[in-house]
């Protein structure tokens, strides 16, 4: 089977470059069709001086350019502007969109960058409807996102199925993990789906214990003054970040109330499992799919800063629970969402499309 990869997909984005190394590592032939436009770009879909020029030319070069013999084209996040170009390439070969989220909900619902009632929210969200109907199949990351996109493009459920994000093996491995003394580590964009108030507010619950948060984004103001046991980077290289795992006593995923944040289990989690580092992340059904409490992680409830302090407080003090969370979470990781799982799951999804099957 060979694999288009095609669009203006941000390459070195974890979701698109987890799906490439996951089917070439089951075998599938993957060739790409790549224009860069979100590359670098911290703020997707922002509107700023040249951009939407920038889009179009993308789009008639997608459109334009010869390509290679392939069995199925699967389109890359961001991609949502180019369905209509993988129509065209496509000429009547399936065509799998990996959206990972709906852009409307993601500006309008969850960060509240666009007003609901503005120009800018509907042609989101005709971006949205164009290119969730055009796909043959679009592969979410949940079954509880699954089921959004479901209800909100009317898709039926045989063009809709489920992948976890999943993490990059060759990185984030458990070896070499020095853990004392105990901190806590929150790495992400910050943006409102990771609830930062409420880590914030969690941090000044336990003074005696060092938080280390690494990004930056749509909330950088919140930490122009954090509580004295909070140290704030900005950026680190991505090579750095399986070593910062490994060097922490628990490691945080999201704790935002939003809708979106209920229905997502973001790629952070993944990677704190992989690295066998105790989780702690919000009680909602997307985690759930996933994670059991008190077993491979601890789950609080979303935008509860004191039950969040109360579980840092628990695992710091606690050895035993300590290293069974991380050691539980890395064979959840092994068992449902390393490369090799996850790869067979992609395999699975695409072998049914193509002409021979």
């Amino acid at each position: 089977m060979r694999v288009l990869y095609f669009g203006t997909y941000e390459r070195d984005y974890p979701r698109n470059a987890q799906v490439i190394s996951c089917l070439r590592g089951a075998g599938v032939e993957v060739v790409e069709r790549h224009v860069s436009v979100w590359d670098g770009e911290e703020h997707k879909f922002a509107p700023r001086p040249g951009s939407a020029v920038r889009l179009i030319r993308a789009e008639l070069g997608l459109s334009r350019r010869a390509t290679a013999d392939f069995d199925v084209l699967l389109v890359g996040y961001p991609g949502h502007p180019d369905l209509s170009a993988a129509r065209r390439v496509a000429r009547g070969r399936p065509i799998v969109f990996n959206p990972l989220v709906s852009l409307e909900d993601t500006l309008v619902g969850d960060r509240g960058v666009v007003r609901a009632s503005s120009l800018r929210s509907r042609v989101l969200r005709a971006i949205d409807q164009r290119a969730f109907r055009a796909a043959d199949l679009v592969v979410a990351d949940t079954a509880a996102q699954s089921e959004y996109f479901a209800h909100t493009f009317r898709l039926p459920a045989h063009r809709l199925a489920v992948c976890f994000v999943g993490a990059e093996d060759a990185r984030f491995t458990p070896e070499s993990a020095v853990r004392e003394p105990f901190s806590v580590l929150f790495v992400g964009k910050l943006i409102p789906l990771h609830g930062l108030d409420t880590i914030l507010n969690a941090a000044a619950r336990v003074p005696e214990v060092p938080f280390r948060i690494v990004g930056s984004g749509q909330l950088d103001a919140a930490l122009a003054n954090p509580p004295p046991n909070v140290r704030h980077d900005h950026w680190v290289e991505y090579k750095r970040l399986p070593d910062l795992y490994r060097s922490a006593g628990c490691a945080l995923g999201i704790f935002g109330t939003s809708d979106k944040a209920a229905r997502v289990i973001p790629n952070k989690a993944f990677q704190a499992l992989a690295t066998a580092t105790p989780l702690i992340t919000s009680d909602t059904p997307a985690q759930r799919e996933l994670l059991e409490d008190r077993r491979d992680a601890l789950l609080v409830p979303p935008g509860d800063p004191e039950a969040l302090a109360s579980a840092i407080r628990r695992l710091a003090s606690d050895d035993e629970l300590r290293v069974g969370i991380g050691t539980r979470g890395r064979e959840t990781y092994a068992e449902r969402a390393s490369e090799t799982v996850l790869g067979v799951r992609w395999r699975e999804l695409l072998e049914p499309l193509t002409p021979s099957s």
